[in-house]
C-alpha cells in the first residue's frame, strides 16, 4: 500500500505560502467554531434552566449524551459510506451545519426537555459528524509541513467553544431559548460561509465506497497505535471537561470558600479555555519536534495533573487552581496530533474516513468515562474519581512510544517522529 504524508510530498525547501491558504483557513476556523456552537449549547441551557426550575438528573444527562450518541452514529455512517472522501467536504459540511441549525432552532419552540428534544439533540450530534472531522479533512488539504499546527488551530477553536458555556453559567441572566436561537444562527451562517473556503492542493478524492478504508484504522499497525494513543487521550479529556466544575465547586466548598459554585464556573471556564493555547502551541511544537514526542510529553503531564489535583481536593484554591490551569493546557495539547498522525500515515484518498473512524471511537469511549466518574466518586470520593482518569493517558503514552519505534514513524512531522 502506498502511504501518503500530505505535506511530506512537498520539497524540503518549500516555504512559500499557497495562494488562498490563509484566507481559506481563517474561514474554516470561524465556520468550525460557529457550527460547533450547537453542540455546546445544551451545557449552557442546563445551567440557565436550573436557575428557575428543576430538571431530573437523567434529563440533564440526556441533553448532553444524546448529542454524543448522535455523533457516534453519524461517524459510523459517514465512515461506512466514505462520505468525507467521496464528496466535496465543503458541501458535506454545509448540509450538516444547516440541518443541525434547523434541529437546534426547533428546540427554542419546545419545552426544555422531553423525547422530541432528545431526538433533535441526537440529530444534531449526527450532523456534527459532517462538521468536526470534515473540518479537519479540509485543513489537511492545505498542509505544508505544518499539519499539526493547522489541525491544532481547529481544536483550539473547539476548546474555546467547550469553555464558553461555563462563562455563561457564571454570568447568568440569559434565556435558554435565546441560547438555542443564537447557536442555530451561528451554525446556519457557518454552513453558508464554508462554501467560500478553498480546497488545498493535497485534496485527493475516492470514487467509490471501500469498506477496507474503515478497516485500515485497526489493521494497519502504525495507524492502530496512533488511534490507541487517541483513545487514551479521550478517556481523560471529556471526563475532565465534564466534571471539573463539579470537582472545583466541591473542593472550594470543602475549603470554606463563599460562592463556591460561582467561582468554580469561572475557573472551569479559564481552565478549559486556556487549552486553546495548548492546542495551538502543541501543534506548533509537534511540527518541529515530532508527533510522538509531543503526545507522550502532553499525556504524561496531564496524567500527573489528574493525580495531583485529586490529592489537592479540599485544600486552598490557590493550590488547586494552578494545577487545574496546567491540566487544561496539557490535556488538549496533544489532541490534534493523533489526527495529524493518521493523516500522515494513511493514503490521501482515505484521510477523511480515517479521521472519522478515529473520532467515532474516541467519542464512544468518552461516554464510558464521563458516566463512570460520578459512580467512582460516589463509591470512593473525588480523589479516586480523578486518579482513574490518569489511566487513559498513561496507556496512551505506551501506544505512542511503540509507534515511535516503528519504521513508519519516519512519516510523522516530516521525519521528526
Amino acid at each position: 500500500m502506498k502511504l501518503n504524508t500530505g505535506a511530506s510530498t512537498m520539497p524540503s525547501h518549500q516555504t512559500t505560502v499557497l495562494p488562498g491558504k490563509m484566507r481559506s483557513l481563517f474561514i474554516l476556523l470561524l465556520c468550525e467554531i460557529g457550527a460547533m456552537a450547537v453542540w455546546f449549547s445544551s451545557v449552557s441551557v442546563v445551567a440557565t434552566i436550573k436557575r428557575t426550575q428543576t430538571i431530573p438528573a437523567l434529563d440533564q444527562a440526556l441533553l448532553t449524551s444524546s448529542v454524543q450518541f448522535g455523533f457516534v452514529a453519524g461517524t459510523v455512517i459517514s465512515a461506512l459510506l466514505s462520505l468525507a472522501d467521496r464528496y466535496d467536504p465543503r458541501r458535506l459540511f454545509m448540509v450538516s451545519a444547516l440541518v443541525a441549525a434547523a434541529a437546534t432552532g426547533l428546540l427554542a419552540l419546545l419545552p426544555p426537555v422531553g423525547p422530541a428534544v432528545f431526538l433533535l439533540r441526537f440529530i444534531t450530534g449526527m450532523c456534527m459528524a459532517g462538521v468536526y472531522p470534515v473540518g479537519m479533512r479540509l485543513a489537511v488539504t492545505w498542509a505544508q509541513r505544518d499539519m499539526g499546527l493547522l489541525i491544532g488551530l481547529l481544536v483550539a477553536g473547539l476548546t474555546f467553544g467547550s469553555a464558553s458555556p461555563h462563562l455563561l453559567a457564571a454570568l447568568g441572566g440569559i434565556d435558554w431559548r435565546a441560547i438555542y436561537a443564537a447557536a442555530a444562527a451561528c451554525a446556519a451562517l457557518s454552513g453558508i460561509c464554508i462554501l467560500f473556503c478553498g480546497l488545498g492542493p493535497n485534496m485527493a478524492r475516492s470514487s467509490r465506497i471501500d469498506f477496507n478504508y474503515m478497516a485500515q484504522a485497526w489493521r494497519n499497525p502504525a495507524i492502530r497505535l496512533a488511534n490507541l494513543g487517541y483513545l487514551g487521550h479521550m478517556w481523560e479529556l471529556y471526563a475532565m471537561w465534564a466534571w471539573l466544575a463539579a470537582f472545583l465547586a466541591a473542593s472550594f466548598a470543602a475549603a470554606g470558600m463563599a460562592r463556591a459554585d460561582h467561582f468554580a464556573s469561572l475557573w472551569t471556564f479559564a481552565a478549559i479555555a486556556i487549552g486553546a493555547v495548548g492546542a495551538g502551541g502543541g501543534g506548533w511544537l509537534a511540527d518541529r519536534f515530532g508527533r510522538t514526542t509531543l503526545t507522550i510529553a502532553a499525556m504524561a503531564t496531564s496524567a500527573c495533573c489528574a493525580v495531583l489535583i485529586a490529592f489537592l481536593f479540599g485544600l486552598t484554591p490557590w493550590l488547586v487552581v494552578p494545577v487545574a490551569l496546567a491540566w487544561g493546557i496539557s490535556v488538549i495539547a496533544d489532541s490534534a496530533q493523533f489526527s495529524a498522525s493518521v493523516a500522515e500515515l494513511g493514503e490521501a484518498s482515505m484521510t477523511g474516513t480515517l479521521l472519522t473512524v478515529q473520532t467515532c471511537a474516541g467519542f464512544l469511549l468518552t461516554l464510558a468515562s464521563i458516566h463512570l466518574v460520578p459512580e467512582v466518586v460516589a463509591w470512593a470520593g473525588w480523589r479516586a474519581g480523578f486518579c482513574m482518569l490518569a489511566i487513559g493517558p498513561a496507556l496512551g503514552c505506551i501506544a505512542m512510544y511503540r509507534l515511535r519505534l516503528r519504521p513508519e514513524a519516519i512519516r510523522l512531522a516530516s521525519g521528526k517522529r
